[in-house]
């Protein structure tokens, strides 16, 4: 099950909607001055089973997000998660949990020059590629994340405070980008975050498809650790295979994942029937170095392999099955997971003719 931080229902969403009808005004009052691009409404909807050791679980979840420019070079983001989960009560009928709503990140973004960019607020914190690229329900080919997934996160996943981010060099054959932050300590029920610092590097190929690179943080609450890690993903253009990998290292643990991903689209295109198919494996493994809690990697070593099979309908229609096997000291478990999701995309009004 996805992990989330939760929040006061009424309270969250009073503030998301304040905040969203202050960046649509201010968008509109842009655009109504120079022919920008409109905000866009994005996000996806889905609904998913969970079935670990015999015991099933089920999630309705919605994940919204905002997009508006503010002028040239200023873009305010938003995203939340908003799950239902329940049970079957051994008694009979369900058990339910109140709903559950976290800011996923709420940020500006101040495009600066084409090699940098200026971002302030609450932002995913810029460890390994799974934070920032693979946590949307309609991407993510596994509903549970990799099993290093907390390394480098800062136990939250965001960070408040700021970050620097941008294209160091850029040509046909490769290009190079960075990004470098800083947090502060937030203990708010809204806005939670550790203090920490950190960044990461990658170069790609656009030609192979192929992208190396290397991540670094400090926590800097409480006792001051360090986290390095580093990912390798080969996406040939065009093609149907996919591989994506990450190492992670911890004072008490590492571990890494890899996955791959086949669509049949030799079979008449990825729009045929069987071109819509696309098997996947998954293979990751945690090593328990030390004890250390605070980490967010599993407490004993832990291997886990992942068999997935998605089929991606037309209109952004995806469903998800996979079958998994988990060997740990503690117990192993077979899970079984599926899912649908829907992505949406909308702009908010009807733009101007530039």
């Amino acid at each position: 099950m996805r992990s989330a931080r939760f929040y006061p229902y009424f309270a969250v969403l009073a503030r998301v909607v304040m905040f969203v009808v202050a960046i649509l005004a201010s968008a509109f009052a842009a655009n109504q001055a120079a022919a920008q691009d409109v905000p866009l409404i994005s996000g996806g909807v889905g609904f998913f089973t969970d079935t670990k050791g015999g015991n099933t679980t089920y999630e309705l979840y919605a994940k919204p997000e905002l997009v508006a420019p503010l002028g040239q070079h200023v873009l305010a983001e938003t995203r939340a998660s908003i799950v239902d989960v329940f049970a079957p009560n051994p008694s009979g009928g369900y058990m339910r949990d109140p709903v559950f709503k976290t800011i996923d990140y709420l940020q500006a973004d101040v495009i600066a020059c084409p090699h940098l960019t200026i971002v302030g607020g609450e932002f995913l914190t810029p460890f390994g590629t799974y934070n920032e690229r693979l946590t949307q329900i309609w991407i993510e080919n596994f509903q549970d994340p990799p099993l290093i997934y907390g390394a480098g996160n800062m136990n939250t996943g965001s960070s408040v405070g700021g970050m620097v981010r941008g294209s160091v060099v850029s040509t046909q054959k490769f290009s190079i980008s960075y990004a470098a932050y800083y947090s502060g300590n937030s203990t708010s029920q809204y806005f939670g975050a550790n203090r920490s610092s950190g960044g990461q590097g990658q170069i790609y190929f656009p030609a192979e498809g192929l992208e190396i690179g290397g991540s670094y943080g400090r926590s800097l609450y409480g006792t001051h650790e360090n986290f390095e890690g580093m990912h390798l993903w080969w996406e040939p253009i065009g093609g149907p295979l996919r591989f994506r990998s990450e190492f992670a290292h911890t004072p008490h643990a590492q571990g890494y994942w890899f996955e791959a991903g086949y669509r049949l689209s030799q079979f008449g295109g990825f729009r045929s029937p069987l071109g819509r198919l696309e098997p996947l494996f998954r293979m990751q493994q945690s090593f328990r170095l030390a004890p250390g809690p605070r980490d967010g990697l599993p407490a004993v070593n832990t291997q886990r392999a992942d068999f997935g099979l998605d089929y991606h309908f037309p209109h952004e229609v995806r469903i998800n099955t996979s079958y998994s096997r988990q060997f740990a000291s503690t117990g192993d478990i077979n899970i079984w997971q599926t899912g649908i999701a829907y992505r949406f995309l909308f702009p908010t009004w009807k733009g101007k003719a530039k």
